[in-house]
């Protein structure tokens, strides 16, 4: 596990933002400062549709927003690229490169995250992390997204089961959270949430970070 300012950064972390590159936008570098000047926390680049070498050049425009606010930022699922980059947070799916094998990658202050899915992957989450693995992981989709199609949510139950473990490993509830169902969120016990939609599609980034944050217990 990091032991770095990262991971004390980390654990004051509430609000996370997923967002692809905006290209059809062209307001990638707008966007992400909006966010943080709005309150978010941690920005990962999530895109799919985007080669390696124009990942490198969004994360640096990433990377320079991030550093000017002192906030987080991260790279979804490719150890190789979070290297590169410089990023302090890696994002790992359960069908990416085992943990031990990406933490090999990455430097010491490297903040690593896993989605989990269920009971039992919440269980593995919390074993990875005693075993300094990770350092937080994210519980859901709670709600069908069409971030991910074709995974079915799987309810706020997995929330309550995650909150009951009373575990101090920072974790995040993800999966259609928006500023209609985030209250929902919290009383099933969620104190940190990731959003995509609720602010990257919002006309003013900034006040939906600002509202979402209004939700949010403070930690």
């Amino acid at each position: 596990m990091s032991t770095s300012a990262h991971v004390t950064a980390l654990a004051a972390a509430r609000l996370y933002v997923c967002t692809d590159a905006r290209r059809e936008r062209g307001d990638f570098a707008d966007f992400v400062d909006a966010a943080y000047a709005g309150g978010v926390d941690i920005i990962q680049l999530r895109d799919k549709a985007i080669e390696a070498a124009e990942e490198l050049e969004f994360l640096a425009v990433l990377r320079k927003a991030a550093e000017r606010h002192g906030k987080l930022w991260a790279v979804n699922d490719r150890a190789d690229i979070a290297s590169l980059s410089g990023s302090p947070v890696l994002h790992l799916g359960q069908k990416d490169l085992p943990l031990p094998s990406a933490r090999s990658l990455l430097n010491d202050d490297v903040v690593l995250g896993l989605s989990s899915h269920g009971p039992a992957q919440v269980d593995a989450a919390l074993a990875a992390a005693a075993r300094g693995e990770t350092d937080y992981f994210c519980v859901g989709p709670l709600w069908a997204t069409p971030t991910k199609p074709g995974r079915p949510g799987v309810g706020l139950d997995l929330v309550r089961y995650a909150a009951a473990t009373q575990t101090t490993i920072p974790w995040f509830a993800i999966g259609g959270v928006d500023h209609g169902n985030v209250a929902q969120v919290v009383e099933a016990g969620a104190r940190r949430v990731v959003v995509v939609r609720a602010v990257t599609d919002a006309r003013d980034p900034a006040d939906a970070a600002q509202r979402l944050l209004a939700e949010l217990p403070e930690l």
